[in-house]
């Protein structure tokens, strides 16, 4: 964890910003696979990690505006724990690690939320994303579940945004952490990728030595020959000479700061001339937009710029017609692009959308558009120091949605189909970094993982 000092500024923050009531947190529980004592690896809730820091299930915080106080609501583990998962500190010295000098049993809490409300303070949450968390709540507020969500608090969301969007150095220093073992993951997949080989053996080597190096993976793994398919987390195809293969991965720190790196690279180390010419136009649009990344740009202008590269490529290559201009500003584009540019990342991969991507990504100045492909733009609002986001283009060639296209014959002054129709095995292609704003201007993070076509060649050629 942190410095101590480090979270009582963060609640410290967050008292400035909401003004009043109670603000809270309720950490995640351990998740059954199949019965209770075989849980899934335990995630603690980003949000408590970030105000509370314990990284540990069944606790609760609670920042008590008016009265200046802070609360870890928990229970001390039992001889029965002990026998079973060894000893742990008692609750109370790990507050005192993260600053919090109240604790309290978890039977207390509904009595002092109970009495908070009584006294006419409002009790503001953000909104779960775990049925148990729903029903926690409900239980303590006495709220029905199907209305939990909809009583989350917009005050204390806006206010968590606002914090966990601007990143300090040390979460950097974090996300540089996880970086360096995603290179490492990368290199390895790289060498991998030999015809008669499948995608699950890569797969495993990723995850062996992000967990090898203390880490876990900060999302599932997307490694695949049918990179069409933008969340392909299916791993049983076997690699074959001339396919390319969309690898999507990234490590999580001990401290669960992600790192999140698309590479796309030729099975047997060459690629074709078709894919050569598609992946350079990706590649254009990723370092263009990188390169324009600076404090006060609206993300939506560099997703844009990304557009234009690509729809002007495209036309290059015969797939697009008529004006590019015309093309991208009617979203004729979103047939070989249908994603948005790229997202926050820090504590999560996609950084806070369980909050509302609208809250995370959007704002009173920007709005959401509703073209097909705009719309899933997760990041639009402007940049400013210290965001972290990633830049992830991409060019893909999806059959079911060429076909809906050109059934319902969808922008054909824009589209020669017959060309698209010459790519349909194509698959495709994304590459993704992550990016720091700085004040001036970019950095990007983690050491350099082969990109350039030659670069690539090489690193999948090696044995």
């Amino acid at each position: 964890m942190f410095n101590e000092k480090i979270y009582r500024q963060r609640r410290e923050r967050l008292r400035e910003q909401i003004k009043s009531g109670i603000a809270l947190f309720i950490g995640n529980e351990e998740s059954p696979m199949n019965y209770h004592s075989n849980p899934y690896h335990f995630r603690q809730d980003s949000s408590f990690l970030y105000f509370f820091g314990l990284d540990s299930s069944s606790l609760v915080g609670i920042v008590a505006v008016d009265e200046g106080k802070d609360l870890i609501f928990g229970d001390d583990i039992s001889v029965e724990d002990i026998i079973w998962m060894g000893e742990m500190p008692s609750l109370k010295e790990r507050a005192l690690q993260v600053g919090v000098n109240h604790t309290a049993p978890l039977k207390d809490l509904r009595d002092v939320l109970k009495k908070a409300l009584k006294g006419g303070k409002k009790i503001h949450y953000c909104p779960p994303y775990r049925p148990e968390t729903v029903l926690k709540i409900s239980q303590l507020l006495g709220i029905h579940p199907e209305m939990v969500k909809d009583y989350s608090s917009e005050e204390l969301i806006k206010a968590v945004v606002e914090q966990r969007s601007v990143k300090i150095p040390e979460e950097i220093e974090e996300m540089e952490k996880a970086h360096e073992v995603t290179y490492e993951m990368y290199l390895a997949a790289m060498k991998m990728a030999k015809p008669g080989r499948y995608e699950r053996e890569l797969a495993g080597q990723m995850e062996g030595i992000c967990q090898a190096a203390g880490c876990y993976l900060a999302f599932p793994t997307i490694l695949t020959i049918n990179g069409q398919i933008l969340h392909n987390h299916y791993h049983g195809n076997k690699l074959q000479e001339g396919r390319l293969l969309v690898v999507d991965s990234g490590a999580e720190s001990s401290m669960h700061y992600a790192s999140d790196i698309t590479r796309t690279f030729p099975i047997g180390g060459k690629f074709t001339k078709k894919q050569k010419d598609i992946y350079s136009i990706v590649l254009s649009a990723q370092e263009a937009a990188i390169r324009a990344i600076k404090p006060g740009i609206p993300y939506k202008d560099v997703h844009l710029i990304a557009v234009r590269i690509i729809t002007q490529g495209l036309k290059d290559l015969g797939l697009i017609k008529g004006n590019p201009e015309d093309a991208a500003r009617a979203g004729a584009h979103a047939l070989f692009f249908p994603h948005g540019l790229g997202h926050m990342i820090g504590l999560d991969v996609h950084d806070m959308e369980n909050l509302g991507e609208d809250y995370v990504g959007y704002n009173h100045t920007v709005k959401r558009s509703e073209q097909f492909g705009l719309a899933y733009l997760r990041l639009a609002k402007k940049l400013q120091p210290y965001y972290v986001v990633t830049v992830e283009p991409g060019i893909y060639f999806i059959p079911a949605l060429i076909d809906k296209w050109i059934a319902e014959k969808k922008f054909q002054e824009f589209i020669d189909y017959d060309r698209v129709n010459q790519y349909r095995d194509f698959g495709g292609v994304r590459i993704e970094d992550d990016v720091l704003v700085t004040e001036t201007g970019y950095k990007i993070l983690g050491k350099s993982i082969p990109k350039a076509i030659s670069d690539v060649e090489d690193s999948t050629a090696k044995a």
